[in-house]
């Protein structure tokens, strides 16, 4: 099965996977998911991920992150996935036109020439690029 878009790909199978409160999600690797899954762990809306290439072919597996809400109740870290740049209508902002999702609650992930990164560290940098996708 060929994928068009492996980003949204990405972001559908993570969020189907916490709205089943699974503990991990297995998928397809590439460098930009990886880099996805680094700036996500380095923000902390997940516990971790790892690369597996000892099959057929490569696989990234994420493992969530879930927060204690109140004595019984666990919510996972990620409340929401959004993909913004697509394939038929790419978006691209300036260093001053970088969203701030949610009054600064959420990130942005950048494609910059420097790498993936946040929208706050794009800005820190003063560089611009692709809009990937915000969480929440």
């Amino acid at each position: 099965m060929t994928v068009i878009d492996p980003i949204a790909d990405m972001l559908t199978r993570i969020r189907n996977a916490l709205a089943r409160r699974a503990p991990e999600v297995v998928l397809p690797a590439s460098r930009l998911k990886v880099e996805i899954a680094r700036v996500l762990q380095e923000e902390g809306y997940i516990a971790g991920y790892e690369v597996d290439d000892t099959g057929s072919y490569p696989v990234l597996r994420i493992k969530f992150r879930y927060l204690r809400e109140g004595t019984r109740t666990w919510r996972p870290a990620i409340r929401g996935l959004r993909r913004l740049s697509r394939l038929s209508c790419r978006v691209y902002a300036g260093v001053r036109e970088l969203p701030r999702p949610y009054q600064g609650l959420g990130i942005v992930i950048v494609s910059t020439p420097q790498g993936v990164m946040t929208d706050r560290e794009a800005r820190r940098r003063r560089i611009g690029g692709e809009l990937l996708c915000e969480v929440w």
